[in-house]
């Protein structure tokens, strides 16, 4: 019973903190509101047109009875004489309508009064025009041809009563309508949230071996949107977890044998006399490890551009600092010259670091597998080319340079990435990468291009 309850309670204030119940919450106080605010602006409303009706009859009955009055005044004169004293109408004046009235002088001398009127409901400035005493609302109007006033008296209970009748003829029907007004908007607010309840189904279904597109149709909008960001996220992460496993399986690939040979050459130093020749084929093989380890880095970096950014990058600037670089060593120095246009230097939009990446694994694989001379040159419009002058390579060959892990010479030291960064990276740059052998003009060498439109 206890855990039924606790269930039950939890349920009830997951509703209060969903979407559907903040929604409801919200529109139920908003519409009853804009409601209240309407009944109001109505009961102003309905307040001055009952005014402006009891008003208009006041002064249509003041109108109608001030000749009748005067009449009667007149009447009651000739009968009991010249009196000052206030004279009392009869209550056959006027049978059919309680109408309290007095008649009095500029000096608010009373000369007629009806016998309903009270002695204080007059208690009012004497001007024409409408004012109100403490329960009365007071008409006066002046006689056009006698010196006389008409002085009209409409209880205000009656304007009172009536308003209250329209306030509460509405208010009532607010207050018996909401408790269904607020089942309909909970309804509806359901209704209309079961979308993103599936959209937010589909999501917490998607994990890292399940990353497919959210497939959701007749989403409104908005939720389409969210879904079409949603999607992209996943492609993100599918291919940031592409490029993890690649950077693995590649790992596991390339440094195998270079970490095998690297601990048997320490394995034979340690059961033998250490010789110069152990200790430079324990460093040679140390060598080739960190250069494929660095690699598979910047293999990972080039798949997974998260990094790359977009800047105007001088492409003479940038081979000059690539070549200053393996000008460094005196055995490439003689080797390697770079050449560049005579006119202004070509732009492109790129990652500074990632092109000097892809351009330094064109001139490793040109020193490395080329002979003789090799040269950067820069050219016109937007184009960086290494050329070697070595034997080249055949035509089936050619079409598998950017394959991983394939090795076109048996007697050079090669992994089979640099060509792979290369095009990876040159692909990334919205570029194209042309290789060529032999390169145009020449009988013998080979040529990679990297050319992209001029930013």
């Amino acid at each position: 019973m206890k855990l039924n309850f606790l269930q039950q309670a939890g349920a009830e204030l997951g509703m209060r903190d969903s979407l559907a119940g903040h929604l409801t919450r919200t529109l139920i106080v908003w519409v009853g509101g804009v409601w209240l605010l309407c009944v109001l602006g109505v009961v102003w409303y309905v307040d001055r047109e009952i005014n402006h009706n009891f008003d208009s009859e006041l002064v249509e009955v003041s109108h109608r009875i001030f000749d009748m009055a005067v009449h009667e005044l007149d009447k009651l004169r000739l009968e009991r004489g010249e009196t000052r004293a206030p004279l009392i109408a009869p209550p056959q004046l006027f049978p059919t309508n309680a109408v309290m009235y007095q008649v009095v002088d500029p000096h608010e001398r009373v000369l007629l009064r009806s016998a309903e009127a009270p002695p204080n409901a007059f208690d009012v400035p004497l001007a024409a025009g409408f004012a109100n005493a403490e329960a009365w609302r007071i008409y006066t109007v002046r006689h056009p041809s006698l010196d006389l006033f008409l002085q009209v008296a409409d209880p205000l209970d009656e304007r009172r009563t009536a308003l209250n009748r329209t306030l509460f003829g509405l208010i009532v029907p607010l207050f018996a309508v909401l408790p269904l007004l607020a089942l309909v908007l909970r309804n509806v607010a359901r209704t209309e949230l079961r979308a993103l309840q599936e959209l937010a189904g589909e999501i917490a279904q998607r994990n890292g071996a399940d990353l497919r597109p959210i497939r959701l149709p007749g989403l409104p909008q908005e939720l389409r949107t969210v879904g079409d960001h949603v999607n992209r996220l996943l492609e993100r992460l599918s291919q940031a977890l592409d490029v993890e496993r690649a950077l693995a399986a590649n790992a596991a690939h390339e440094l195998r044998t270079p970490l095998a040979a690297a601990r048997l050459r320490l394995q034979t130093a340690l059961e033998h006399e250490l010789t110069r020749h152990d200790v430079e084929a324990a460093l040679d093989a140390l060598r080739m490890l960190g250069h494929r380890t660095e690699k598979l880095l910047q293999l990972s970096r080039a798949e997974s551009a998260a990094s790359l950014t977009r800047t105007r990058t001088d492409l003479v600037q940038l081979a000059g600092t690539v070549a200053q670089e393996f000008w460094q060593d005196p055995r490439v120095n003689e080797r390697l010259s770079l050449k560049v246009p005579d006119t202004e230097p070509p732009t492109a939009l790129g990652d500074v670091d990632a092109l000097a990446i892809a351009l330094r694994n064109l001139v490793e694989n040109a020193l490395r597998y080329g002979r003789g001379r090799v040269v950067i040159e820069v050219m016109q419009p937007c184009t960086l080319a290494v050329r070697d002058f070595g034997p080249g390579v055949g035509e089936v060959a050619l079409r598998t340079l950017q394959q991983r892990h394939v090795r076109h010479s048996s007697d050079r030291a090669g992994y089979g990435l640099g060509l792979s960064i290369v095009g990876t990276i040159v692909e990334k740059h919205g570029a194209r990468l042309e290789l060529m052998s032999p390169p145009p003009g020449s009988a013998t060498g080979f040529e990679a291009r990297i050319v992209w439109s001029p930013a």
